[in-house]
């Protein structure tokens, strides 16, 4: 029986951090991305090092600015909450001080401006018995998208579809 198993070409040094330096001219990237993708070639971690810092050196890579974007993405156009961007964002590796930094940057009007239509938009098709029913539910929905709590429950009220509890 044949092996049919696909051989990865290792690449040298110098062609991975230069299709690295045009991956990420293309669209901003962090650090982790970068890792993984060299991992996954089968490259020494020495030499992952090397291009790494090659690739922070030159600008290419630069994960508060990585961070900055992938907030404002997330925010305006999935229309996540901090919660929801911070937990993506501790995935992709990115340090606590960064997140921190570029969620803070972020004011809660600028959250409520995401938050409004989302739950006038849910409440549309939330079927509830009750008013309180339907106000645990869209608390419920925004909290899944990464919502704070108070910020949810005052919206809910400000849209008027607060319940007396």
């Amino acid at each position: 029986m044949e092996n049919h198993q696909k051989r990865v070409k290792i690449k040298s040094e110098k062609e991975m951090l230069s299709e690295l330096a045009a991956l990420c001219s293309r669209s901003e990237h962090c650090t982790f991305e970068m890792r993984e993708k060299m991992m996954r070639s089968g490259m020494d971690e020495q030499v992952q090092e090397h291009i790494i810092t090659q690739l922070v050196k030159e600008r290419y890579v630069d994960d508060e600015r990585y961070a900055r974007c992938f907030v404002a993405e997330k925010v305006k156009y999935n229309r996540w909450g901090r919660r929801k961007v911070e937990q993506a964002l501790r995935l992709k590796r990115i340090s606590p001080e960064v997140i921190g930094l570029v969620l803070g940057e972020i004011d809660d009007e600028t959250y409520m401006e995401v938050l409004r239509p989302l739950l006038l938009s849910k409440a549309k098709s939330v079927k509830a018995a009750n008013a309180y029913e339907r106000s645990k539910k869209l608390v419920q929905f925004a909290m899944g998208r990464g919502f704070d709590y108070e910020l949810i429950r005052e919206c809910v009220k400000e849209i008027g579809y607060e319940a007396e509890e």
